[in-house]
């Protein structure tokens, strides 16, 4: 008799741990979803430019964190029904499922860890790029892009080392209304695309940028 208890009591951990694991499959996939879909990631994402690095890591973070999360609801998923059923070939395909998994996650931290600053530096680069060119043009098509970007992260420019920007501050950024900080608001959030927030000064190493004050 006690042995049944500690049975059923058995499956009833593995029950509630294989509904944790699918809550994280399905947490990760939401995740992924807003960060490809959100407004603050495409319009980096979506700008037309050929070193646009941003794109490449935008998709591959989507499509690794679709990949992941399908991954880990297979396992618990096998696993349930490996609990329910007792069947050891249920179970061997849930660990296996399980150590794709984690063998999907080793090198995905191996690159957060060498590529710290890799999401900043690409969407900063491209807001460089787009700002430059309104700068030098300002009847140039980038100007609708950047005005985009200063609404979405309520942010209106950046005091340029590369020349007179007034120009362009005195357009994107309404009177009385702009003050100085080290970051842009609002970009921090693409960090989330590891999981991660990483505050840091290499912001201001084009430049220093300025917000606008709702």
């Amino acid at each position: 008799m006690g042995l049944r208890c500690e049975m059923r009591t058995t499956k009833c951990q593995l029950l509630v741990t294989s509904l944790c694991v699918m809550l994280l499959g399905l947490s990760i996939a939401t995740l992924s979803t807003v960060t490809h879909y959100g407004l603050h990631f495409t319009l980096i994402s979506d700008i037309s430019l050929e070193s646009n690095s941003y794109r490449v890591i935008h998709h591959a973070a989507f499509y690794f964190g679709i990949c992941l999360s399908m991954t880990l609801i297979l396992a618990a998923l096998l696993s349930s029904a490996a609990t329910v059923r007792e069947s050891q070939c249920l179970t061997a395909m849930g660990f296996f499922c399980f150590a794709l998994a984690f063998c999907g996650l080793i090198p995905a931290a191996c690159w957060r860890y060498t590529h710290s600053t890799e999401v900043e530096d690409s969407m900063m680069d491209v807001y460089d790029l787009v700002y430059e060119e309104v700068r030098r043009n300002a009847s140039s098509f980038r100007r609708h892009e950047l005005t985009a970007i200063h609404e979405a992260f309520l942010c209106c420019g950046k005091r340029s080392p590369f020349g007179d920007t007034a120009n362009v501050e005195r357009k994107m950024c309404p009177s009385g209304q702009v003050h100085d900080v080290g970051k842009v608001y609002g970009m921090i959030l693409t960090s989330f695309l590891w999981f991660s927030i990483h505050f840091s000064s290499n912001l201001d190493r084009k430049g220093k940028y300025i917000l606008r004050e709702r």
